[in-house]
């Protein structure tokens, strides 16, 4: 039997002109660092980290965008060329093969909650932490919370991107 986590989520800018597909992610952050307060306009930005390769684009092709990042590596934000919404991002620390999408650009967003919040010492005072979600005051430690899967996929990737030698 197909667990709900294991099928398909599409996804999408506002005026539809990007559209893309994805499978469960590694693993979904709640960052809530002034960095992507500032970036979102929000009080935090919620990604879902995932192989490049296992998101496919349906539709369009997003402009990539170099930003500045708090690590001063920066970061590329793939945007819609129309609407100018961002539907996901590379970091420089695990570049092009992880794709860190937006949340709340999916179709049906509710599918993925947070596996952890992060930065909360920087989260706005007003924002109250679910119970039972760990939270961390900056990052955490890949191996302490990420799911034995999520691990695995990760070596997996890094093997491949990896020159053999």
């Amino acid at each position: 039997m197909t667990d709900e986590n294991d099928a398909p989520m599409d996804g999408g800018c506002d005026c539809g002109e990007v559209r893309y597909r994805m499978t469960r992610p590694l693993f979904v952050n709640c960052c809530h660092c002034r960095w992507c307060q500032r970036e979102t306009g929000s009080a935090f930005a919620i990604n879902a980290m995932i192989e490049a390769e296992r998101v496919k684009l349906l539709k369009g092709a997003p402009e990539i965008v170099d930003t500045p990042s708090a690590s001063g590596k920066g970061q590329k934000i793939a945007r819609c060329p129309r609407c100018r919404i961002a539907v996901w991002s590379n970091y420089a620390g695990a570049g092009d093969a992880v794709r860190f999408v937006r949340v709340g650009t999916l179709d049906n967003p509710d599918r993925l909650p947070p596996d952890i919040h992060i930065f909360t010492s920087t989260k706005q005072p007003w924002v109250v932490l679910p119970a039972g979600i760990p939270a961390v005051a900056e990052y955490y430690d890949r191996k302490q919370h990420w799911p034995k899967e999520s691990l695995e996929r990760r070596t997996a990737m890094l093997a491949r991107k990896s020159p053999a030698g």
